[in-house]
C-alpha cells in the first residue's frame, strides 16, 4: 500500500547565503501493507514528524520515491496532493486542531461539505461515525465542552469520515492522561480490525508504540525496524 524508497531530506539553518544544511531524513526505505498498524518511535528532533509530513505530501522531498496505492506522489503539485489526500489519508493530531466555533458533529461533517456531499447524506455518514467512536450523546457539544478524550475521538471521527484507507497519527495520545490514552489506543485497534484501516503512528511513548504490528525506531534521521524481544 505504501512504499518509501531512498528518502533523503535536509533543512537549511542560518542566515541566507551562509546556510548550513542539516540532514533530517537519511536514506529511508520501508513499506506498509494494507491493514497494518505501524509505529515510529523516536525522541523530539529525530525526524519522525518530518517523515510523516513527507508521506502526507506536505513536504517536497529532495530525493527519493513515495508510492501510495501504486501512485507516485513525490512529483504531484500542491493541488494534486490536496486532492489525493482528501480521498486517501486521514489525520489525527496530538492537539486535536478542532474548530472551536463548530460542534463535534460540525467538525466531523466539514470535510464532507468541502467534498460537496449533500446534507442528508452527510447526516447519515456523520451519525454512523459518531456511533463508531461513541460520541452520539455529545454531538452537539463544542470542543471546550468536551474532555480531552472526547476531543480526540472527534479528531479520530473527522479522520474517518471520508473513509480513507490510511490514517497518519502524530502523537495521538500525547495530550491525554493514562486512562484516556488506553481508551484511545483500544479504539484505534478496534477501528483497524473492523475497518481494515492502515495506521502509521509516530510517538515517543513505548506503550503507544507497542500496539503496532511492526515497530520502527527513528534516530538522527535514520529509520530501523525494531526486532521483537524473544519470549
Amino acid at each position: 500500500m505504501i512504499k518509501l524508497q531512498n528518502i533523503n531530506h535536509t533543512f537549511k539553518i542560518g542566515k541566507k547565503g551562509s546556510e548550513k544544511k542539516v540532514p533530517v531524513l537519511k536514506d529511508i526505505s520501508f513499506s506498509v501493507e494494507q491493514g497494518e498498524i505501524i509505529s515510529i518511535v523516536g525522541k523530539s528532533g529525530s525526524g519522525k514528524s518530518t517523515l510523516l509530513n513527507a508521506i502526507a505530501g506536505f513536504l517536497k522531498l529532495e530525493q527519493g520515491s513515495i508510492m501510495i496505492h501504486g501512485k507516485e506522489t513525490t512529483n504531484l503539485t500542491e493541488a494534486e496532493h490536496a486532492k489525493f489526500r482528501s480521498k486517501n489519508i486521514g489525520f489525527i493530531f496530538q492537539n486535536f486542531q478542532l474548530m472551536p466555533g463548530l460542534t463535534a458533529f460540525e467538525n466531523i461533517e466539514l470535510s464532507l461539505k468541502i467534498q460537496g456531499m449533500g446534507k442528508n447524506a452527510r447526516f447519515q455518514v456523520v451519525q454512523n461515525i459518531l456511533r463508531k467512536v461513541g460520541l452520539e450523546k455529545v454531538s452537539d457539544h463544542y470542543p471546550n465542552e468536551l474532555s480531552g478524550g472526547q476531543q480526540q475521538r472527534v479528531c479520530i471521527a473527522r479522520a474517518l469520515v471520508t473513509n480513507p484507507p490510511i490514517i497518519l497519527a502524530d502523537e495521538p495520545t500525547g495530550s491525554l492522561d493514562s486512562e484516556t490514552e488506553q481508551e484511545i489506543l483500544q479504539l484505534i485497534m478496534l477501528l483497524n480490525e473492523s475497518m481494515d484501516i492502515t495506521f502509521i503512528i509516530i510517538t515517543h511513548d513505548e506503550e503507544v508504540a507497542n500496539i503496532a504490528h511492526r515497530k520502527f525506531r527513528m534516530h538522527d534521521g535514520v529509520l530501523k525496524e525494531a526486532v521483537p524481544s524473544a519470549v
